[in-house]
């Protein structure tokens, strides 16, 4: 068996399969992790998102923020916006069944064997690993719980800007999720700021890339969300395989054990 990790696929179904073509992926023996983002703006959300579901117990996944965008449409309220490409799927004949399977999925995964962690937008240096998944669970119960309709309608915003334990609610929810998957600069004292979605050398003053502070731990952070840094981070510890296949650049593949990069021009 071998695992793969893949960055952001957005509706990329083609090129999905041309990259797990290129390794002789098969569901009966390998896995595939996916980063997040399995959908929108790519042209073949509905097909991907299909496709995903299919592979079973042969699929790991974490929710990126337009799969939350999905959600918050379907069950927030909220409307779609210009640029996406979700339609098909909400007026798919089986969607109640692809809400529910998204529902189900994580928004941070510890692989403590092989000592890593997969999540959409990273892991901020304010949290241990274990503090993460435990905030994590925080929402995935709430996403999948009775509470759901009341998180999607007020997931959206950029407040609170920084981590406070004591926060309760809804305020402590929206923080969490958007560590989880749209952080991308950060302060030293946590403070997100999350205007800013160029490379990693354009750092607003006082804020620099997530991956950048220190940790205690020795943890490796597989994530997407940011194309912009075409999967450089200067480091090997943080694993970014957000290459930007749905703007054109290409689409990134990774197995885990051995570290080896697989590629699809997109």
């Amino acid at each position: 068996m071998t695992d793969y990790a893949i960055g952001d696929i957005q509706g990329c179904y083609e090129r999905l399969r041309d990259v797990l073509a290129k390794v002789d992926f098969s569901p009966s023996r390998d896995r595939l992790w996916v980063a997040g983002d399995l959908i929108n703006r790519g042209p073949s959300s509905l097909e991907t998102l299909r496709y995903i579901e299919s592979l079973g117990s042969s699929a790991v996944v974490v929710l990126g923020n337009h799969d939350l965008h999905l959600l918050a449409v379907a069950l927030g309220g909220h409307a779609l916006k210009n640029k996406d490409t979700l339609a098909d799927i909400l007026e798919a004949p089986d969607h109640e069944h692809l809400f529910h399977w998204l529902r189900q999925q994580n928004l941070c995964i510890h692989d403590a064997d092989r000592n890593f962690v997969m999540v959409h937008a990273g892991i901020p240096h304010i949290w241990s690993v274990g503090e993460a998944v435990c905030y994590g669970q925080e929402v995935e119960e709430v996403i999948r719980g009775p509470e759901a309709k009341t998180y999607f309608a007020q997931m959206y915003g950029n407040r609170p800007e920084r981590w406070d334990p004591q926060l309760t609610g809804v305020d402590r929810w929206r923080v969490i999720t958007n560590y989880f998957t749209r952080m991308r600069f950060i302060a030293e004292d946590g403070t997100l700021e999350l205007a800013a979605k160029e490379s990693a050398g354009s750092a607003p003053e006082g804020f620099a890339p997530w991956f950048r502070f220190p940790r205690p731990d020795d943890v490796r952070v597989v994530f997407g969300h940011w194309a912009a840094l075409e999967g450089q981070t200067e480091s090997n510890r943080f694993i970014g395989l957000d290459t930007g296949c749905v703007w054109g650049g290409v689409l990134t593949l990774m197995n885990l054990d051995t570290g080896e990069k697989i590629h699809c021009d997109c």
